[in-house]
């Protein structure tokens, strides 16, 4: 019996990682160190600091409790990094940033939450800062720049920080109307005009580049509280027995997850 359930567990964490290569659209898991894992994500704020922020967990204090056949949206959190916008909507390679892709699974009436994060670098002194987002358009079309969303942010001398910005409804624009999406352009301009926003990345401020948070709703998913299926290895029932199965990424070696 033991030796079954050894092979049932190896089987079901096969598939574990089949289905995660297969979400992906990969064959293989990549060849790569959790050293250069940690050179390639961007320094955000650490998630619990974003989750105690917007307070999406509710109450931790409060005890939850699964009722029988109750109903609960599942939701999922991405991260995107900003790449370069396309050329048409560039005047001499310039700006360099910013433009977020979204595959055909993201639908508008599904996003539940998105935030635009971008780090500012040092002022002078202590200063108001300005941060703006101008939607693209193509050169050809005139006016290039549309300010859609604009922050007014306090800072203090010699510290640098990271910034967020509601872009909800432009994500929702974007996803109605594809055509429309050709990047934006930020700016964070202190009192005397200089740009703090890190856009274009100069050394050492490689990982800081802008990258949107988006929180999307996966539709209601029905949960079921079954408190008979964890019983005794022993007991003569036990193959109807629910047994626990840890996945542990290291290991797999897959130190990317």
């Amino acid at each position: 019996t033991c030796e079954v359930r050894q092979q049932i567990k190896t089987m079901r964490l096969n598939a574990i990682k089949s289905q995660i290569l297969s979400k992906l659209r990969m064959k293989e898991a990549p060849n790569i160190s959790r050293d250069i894992v940690k050179q390639l994500l961007p320094k955000a704020p650490p998630l619990q600091q974003l989750l105690d922020q917007y307070d999406v967990l509710g109450d931790d204090n409060r005890e939850v409790v699964m009722e029988e056949d109750d109903e609960h949206a599942t939701t999922e959190t991405m991260m995107m990094i900003a790449t370069e916008p396309e050329s048409v909507a560039q005047v001499d390679g310039e700006p360099k940033c910013c433009f977020f892709s979204f595959a055909q699974r993201f639908q508008a009436n599904r996003i539940v939450r998105a935030q635009l994060w971008v780090h500012l670098r040092p002022a002078d002194e202590a200063t108001t800062v300005f941060l703006q987002i101008s939607r693209l358009m193509p050169v050809t079309d005139g006016s290039r720049h549309i300010r859609i969303r604009s922050l007014k942010i306090d800072v203090n001398a010699g510290v640098s920080s990271w910034q967020s910005i509601d872009v909800k409804q432009v994500l929702a624009v974007w996803l109605r109307q594809p055509e429309t999406n050709w990047g934006i352009e930020i700016d964070a301009f202190d009192s005397r005009g200089n740009d703090l926003a890190v856009t274009s990345t100069e050394p050492g401020e490689e990982g800081l580049q802008p990258f949107m948070e988006v929180k999307i709703s996966e539709g209601p998913k029905r949960l079921r509280r079954d408190s008979g299926l964890d019983c005794d290895e022993n007991s003569p029932e036990s193959r109807c027995c629910r047994y626990p199965l840890t996945v542990d990424f290291e290991d797999f070696g897959w130190d990317w997850i």
